[in-house]
């Protein structure tokens, strides 16, 4: 047991749960999801990069949508996997650092990227003879540059916000993986900086995109209202949008549920498993989103599965 006053420099991830039959059903679950993630993900991956029908603006950033699926469940899922084979898992200070580090760096680029392909949707829908020239490559590029970037200097500032805390007495974190709250709660310092970085930059970085988000749909609704005279030409866009607003409802209703305030710094078996479904459940949903809905995705799929198989044919 540790002494009041001693430094940690290590902490306990206790888990979901601690009754063995269900940790054996949830190791093999999130096994099954993350399998799904690493593969179908870099499927996709590898499709924007080599189909010359998916060199577009649209796919450009679900590849980037894909990659991040891609990290962002290898931060969490394999250590709680480990976890559910064989207990409490301890991780040290600075492991715990650079998983909750490269957590909200991922989680953040998310949002943001969410937000620019919103924007793509909107200039596509409504301002299609501009498109091209709008959305260029260096554009593209530059959008999905600033939303790496936000992402990391976001997760930045609360690594070396909690860098800098003092951890003393109990080391157990009651969570599947290192996350802000928890982490908070353990402090035995002052936390009111953290806390307020916590509940205004991380709710402008989520309330930010969103509010993007919500202005480009309400352009495109507008748009097709106003603008588009046959029944069938209205719903068009709200097809094509359909998987992005899926995902970005995915991502969202989780996030807004654990991070915008009032924020306690409280950890609890509820959000374990809010956290839950936007660190593993979300990144395999997003790409059966856009295989299922997206023909030209299906098309791209079949076709490079058909050369790999056949790799002799035309």
């Amino acid at each position: 047991m540790l002494n009041e006053t001693e430094v940690i420099s290590e902490f306990i991830l206790l888990g979901l749960t601690d009754i063995q039959g269900l940790q054996h059903f949830f190791f093999i679950s999130f096994l099954l999801l993350y399998l799904t993630s690493l593969l179908g993900n870099g499927a996709i991956v590898t499709m924007v990069i080599t189909e010359p029908q998916l060199h577009t603006p649209m796919y450009f950033f679900l590849g980037n949508l894909s990659c991040l699926d891609i990290f962002y469940s290898t931060v969490t899922v394999p250590k709680m996997l480990t976890g559910f084979l064989f207990g409490h898992q301890p991780i040290s200070f600075g492991g715990c650092l650079a998983q909750f580090h490269f957590f909200h760096f991922l989680g953040s680029t998310e949002a943001v990227l969410l937000a620019t392909m919103a924007y793509d949707r909107y200039v596509a829908i409504c301002n299609p003879l501009r498109y091209a020239l709008v959305m260029s490559p260096r554009t593209c590029l530059l959008l999905a540059v600033a939303s790496w970037s936000t992402g990391f200097v976001h997760a930045m500032m609360h690594s070396v916000m909690t860098s800098q805390l003092s951890f003393c007495g109990h080391n157990h974190i009651h969570h599947v993986f290192c996350d802000i709250n928890p982490l908070l709660n353990l402090a035995c310092s002052s936390t009111s900086l953290n806390m307020t970085l916590l509940n205004v930059v991380t709710t402008a970085i989520v309330l930010g995109p969103f509010t993007l988000i919500v202005l480009s749909y309400l352009y495109i609704i507008s748009f097709a209202f106003w603008k588009v005279r046959s029944q069938e030409g209205r719903w068009k866009p709200f097809s094509t949008c359909a998987s992005h607003l899926t995902i970005v409802a995915l991502l969202y209703i989780p996030v807004l549920f654990n991070y915008t305030p009032p924020s306690s710094g409280s950890s609890s078996k509820r959000d374990v498993q809010v956290s839950l479904m936007y660190s593993a459940v979300t990144p395999a949903l997003n790409l059966l989103i856009y295989t299922l809905r997206n023909q030209e995705v299906r098309s791209a799929l079949k076709k490079t599965l058909g050369r790999k198989i056949f790799p002799g044919g035309k």
